[in-house]
């Protein structure tokens, strides 16, 4: 009888669940339905994509990731489990595909995201989650438990020895925060990309090729301290539009995306084409570079709906003043990466181009696409096939990337204490 009054107890104790949990971020607000099932509380995957700045991927019929706060979160419906940076932390319920749509418990956006994700606060009495951009050395992530606590300055009575004596640096407070990299491995899905090499009875494809080397380079960014967010984890189809936004909602600082290159079978001796090209964008200037822009955005095809007017959204983009600025920031990250892997890659250097990728376009800050060779030669199809070729390649790019960012870093420290 007791124990029956304490249930009762509880229950009436227990908060009401909230019609909708609200989003706000500044002056704007979204909402986010919540549903009862037999699971507990959760909110559509869909209506929660808008609200947070979120992109949700679909890796298989098993695996999905959220990705958005600089951070991917991978989900399993049926398992009440989330896998952040390595890290496996509870749910309250697991997700669930219910008619056909993917459902995420409430305590992911409530407990979960807070935690684990930068710019995110949930106010349970308002059932709120605000949304906001952390100022550089003002907040310190405890990288133990993923918790971010702020640093309340001293008050302006205590002693001058229990006072800081400076600030950190722009420079020092981009530092020592963790670098969001995003990693794109071309291709995917139905679409395979190139097939080489040219005679071979036994093909290799392009998408299998760069997922690979996607999967060491996050490796490798991830031991040099950088997160990293993979705009495909598996064998699947990504619109080349959406590859651009997922690098904008995880919070990106590089976008890095990884294909083979193809020979025209037109040329004299096609089979004997070799070597690696970084390319960032801008108007291609060469009938090569058109060419090699044209085999990457022949992807478009394979998506249900393509965007018009990329010419447009290219000349857009290009007058765009921020942009410009990636622009040039993406030409010295071409650069760096072209010299990386001159220093490991046995087939030619050919050189740092420019072409309008599509792919390229729509990710706002430095970027490039690295093609680490022709599939279509069998030698370089060996190397790039070889978990060798594949390591020494990602190991070369993420050292790189890495140089870039220091760099990057102090410029960007330069022109903030102007």
């Amino acid at each position: 009888m007791i124990a029956l009054l304490a249930a009762v107890a509880l229950l009436q104790q227990a908060p009401a669940l909230p019609a909708v949990i609200t989003v706000r971020a500044g002056e704007r607000t979204g909402s986010i339905p919540v549903v009862s099932t037999r699971l507990g509380a959760m909110v559509r995957g869909d209506e929660a994509l808008s609200p947070l700045g979120a992109v949700l991927l679909r890796d298989s019929a098993e695996r999905y990731r959220l990705v958005l706060g600089g951070v991917e979160i991978q989900l399993t419906p049926g398992l009440a489990f989330a896998r952040v940076r390595g890290v496996t932390h509870p749910l309250g319920s697991p997700p669930a595909v219910l008619e056909g749509r993917l459902y995420l418990p409430l305590s992911l956006l409530t407990d979960l995201l807070p935690r684990v994700a930068t710019g995110f606060l949930y106010d349970p009495a308002l059932a709120e989650i605000r949304r906001f951009t952390p100022v550089a050395g003002a907040r310190a992530r405890d990288e133990g438990n993923g918790r971010v606590a702020a640093k309340a300055p001293p008050p302006a009575s205590a002693p001058a020895s229990q006072r800081p004596i400076a600030s950190p640096s722009p420079a020092r407070a981009a530092r020592a925060r963790r670098p969001v990299v995003v990693v794109d491995a071309g291709h995917g899905g139905r679409d395979r990309g190139m097939r080489g090499p040219l005679g071979s009875r036994r093909p290799v494809y392009e998408a299998d090729i760069t997922l690979s080397v996607a999967r060491h380079l996050r490796d490798e960014l991830r031991r040099r301290g950088a997160e990293v967010v993979m705009t495909r984890n598996a064998d699947t189809l990504i619109a080349l539009s959406d590859r651009g936004r997922i690098a904008n909602r995880a919070g990106g600082e590089l976008f890095i995306s990884i294909h083979v290159n193809a020979a025209n079978p037109r040329w004299r001796n096609p089979g004997g084409a070799r070597g690696f090209e970084t390319y960032f964008l801008s108007e291609a200037k060469t009938d090569d570079e058109r060419r090699v822009a044209d085999l990457e955005n022949e992807a478009r095809k394979y998506e249900v709906e393509a965007e018009a007017g990329d010419g447009d959204a290219l000349s857009f983009i290009l007058n765009d003043m921020k942009q410009n600025e990636f622009l040039r920031e993406s030409s010295d990250l071409a650069e760096t990466v072209q010299g990386a892997l001159r220093r490991v890659h046995p087939g030619t250097d050919r050189g740092v181009k420019q072409a309008g990728f599509v792919v390229l376009v729509g990710a706002f800050m430095p970027s490039v696409l690295v093609e680490i060779g022709f599939g279509t030669n069998a030698s370089e199809a060996a190397y790039m096939s070889g978990d060798s070729g594949q390591r020494q390649l990602a190991s070369a790019i993420a050292d790189a990337a890495m140089d870039y960012l220091e760099r990057y870093a102090t410029r960007r420290a330069g022109g903030a204490s102007r």
